[in-house]
């Protein structure tokens, strides 16, 4: 089923991200968790893609069995930012032959080698290509406290605007702690004509690691009170744990309650975080 068809119903949408293996040895085990996550019953889930593009075919293969084994719909990452437009065409060409039939759409991170495309440069140079090369429905990446590269937000909206007029049927956010943040981007977002769904990323933190390493890619504001959790329970796993639940929890109720249809949670391949916060909305969703 088309993403942009799941968004139009009268319901809150959530929906669970994976990512696939790095090597081969590694897949049957990292497919195995994703099915595992996928009997959550999500209305839909995403497969990230490795940098560079050589998971590709992991991606597909955990993409195409998560649809045909539980019936999930979901949604395959694609970045540009190391590919050829030869090879985004091939992967087109590969998803579309089994069935996948939404993808999102990003550049991806710039390689530690500094090599890049040729063809692409930004992510809507791909957007338009998918749209152009076929019939699928088509994410994009937003970033509510504005991209680490971008001098300041107002720029960074205004390409994101140029993104959604490429042809986006929705956008799903950078990871945030702080909704205010959220809150106050979907305010601008909608006033400079940017109409499209838009997913709430969440990313609940289970250990101090996962935050420092999150914070450092993304630039991501964490909140005090935040930090005072990772700060007390930190050493603590299973505290960690359940205090990460409890958080991404309350950020998720919060959302919903004011007006917010559709999330999207970042799962880390972790089956009992993804199941320990469906149970804590079991009626709520």
């Amino acid at each position: 089923m088309r993403i942009s068809e799941l968004l139009k119903r009268d319901k809150v949408t959530f929906s669970l991200e994976v990512f696939p293996p790095k090597t081969s040895n590694k897949y049957e085990e990292t497919a195995a968790t994703a099915r595992e996550i996928a009997r959550l019953k999500p209305d839909f889930m995403s497969v990230t893609y490795g940098a560079g593009g050589g998971t590709g075919e992991f991606t597909t293969g955990i993409a195409a069995d998560i649809q045909r084994e539980t019936g999930v719909t979901t949604l395959a990452h694609l970045t540009c930012v190391s590919s050829s437009r030869a090879h985004v065409l091939k992967m087109l060409d590969l998803y579309r032959e089994n069935g996948i039939e939404n993808i999102l759409a990003l550049r991806g991170d710039i390689p530690k080698d500094g090599k890049v495309s040729e063809d692409y440069h930004y992510a809507v140079e791909l957007i338009r290509d998918i749209r152009e090369h076929g019939d699928f429905c088509i994410g994009g990446a937003c970033y509510p406290e504005g991209h680490i590269e971008s001098p300041h937000k107002a720029e960074d909206l205004r390409h994101l605007k140029e993104k959604t007029d490429a042809g986006l049927d929705f956008l799903t956010t950078q990871m945030f702690f702080n909704n205010d943040m959220f809150f106050n981007f979907l305010y601008r977002a909608r006033e400079i004509g940017i109409t499209v769904p838009i997913l709430a990323g969440i990313m609940p933190i289970t250990n101090p690691k996962q935050l420092t390493r999150s914070v450092a890619m993304s630039g991501t504001d964490v909140p005090q009170r935040f930090r005072a959790i990772v700060d007390h329970f930190g050493e603590s796993p299973a505290g960690m744990m359940q205090a990460g639940i409890v958080y991404a929890t309350a950020q998720i109720i919060d959302l919903i309650a004011n007006g917010i249809r559709h999330i999207h949670v970042y799962t880390m391949n972790k089956p009992e975080v993804a199941a320990g916060i469906m149970k804590n909305l079991s009626e709520i969703l």
